[in-house]
């Protein structure tokens, strides 16, 4: 193996091993010895790839974000119906945060970026842009109401998802997310599709047994 290539192995160690104290104790609780301990590393190693707490936060939150945004892209750029596309998002999402380290943690610093130098907002910016240009092609193809404002369902929709894998993240370690995701769209729906719109019953469960 290559200097560079262990390297690139060493960096991506040191994510993996913060993520899991990251996720467990938050940006708070968290400790550059206890990192450098769950990686099995010197401070000096860990210390060669990132030069602080906060530097390795923000990887941390940079690398979950670019798992969600390829997994966004492979989907926002299919044929599939944009609210069919919406809706698997936030169950293959959820699937992502549920079983993902980094994932988990990343979404936590994210949470707790009011604790770093800078708020952290792209990741919400970007779901949020996601979601109205998914709901505006929804509306074309006919399974959105033409008059739903699509910027504020936006605003709902991003936030409300985020809400609901929290929570099921604190009261039972995200093992019920999948329900959780299923009776949100429950909710959600009816004030999105047009009257007599044949899948709301059944879609938000067929989606769950596929992708959730």
């Amino acid at each position: 193996m290559t200097q560079q290539a262990r390297a690139v192995e060493t960096r991506a160690a040191i994510i993996r091993a913060a993520a899991d104290v990251f996720g467990a104790a938050g940006y708070g609780g968290a400790s550059m010895a206890d990192i450098c301990a769950a990686a099995g590393l010197t401070k000096g190693a860990v210390y060669f790839h990132f030069e602080s707490k906060e530097a390795l936060a923000l990887a941390i939150i940079a690398a979950q974000h670019e798992r969600a945004i390829a997994l966004g892209d492979e989907l926002l750029h299919s044929d599939q119906p944009g609210l069919h596309v919406l809706m698997r998002l936030t169950f293959e999402l959820g699937k992502q945060v549920r079983d993902d380290a980094v994932s988990r943690a990343g979404i936590r610093l994210t949470m707790e970026s009011s604790s770093l130098s800078a708020p952290v907002v792209t990741p919400y910016e970007d779901w949020m842009a996601a979601c109205e240009l998914l709901l505006r092609r929804a509306i074309l193809d006919g399974d959105v109401r033409p008059d739903v404002d699509v910027a504020a369902a936006a605003h709902f929709i991003s936030p409300a998802f985020t809400g609901v894998q929290v929570v099921s993240g604190v009261l039972t370690e995200r093992a019920d997310l999948t329900q959780r995701v299923v009776e949100m769209w429950s909710f959600v729906l009816p004030g999105l599709v047009p009257q007599g719109w044949d899948q709301l019953r059944t879609l938000p469960q067929e989606m769950a047994d596929i992708w959730g």
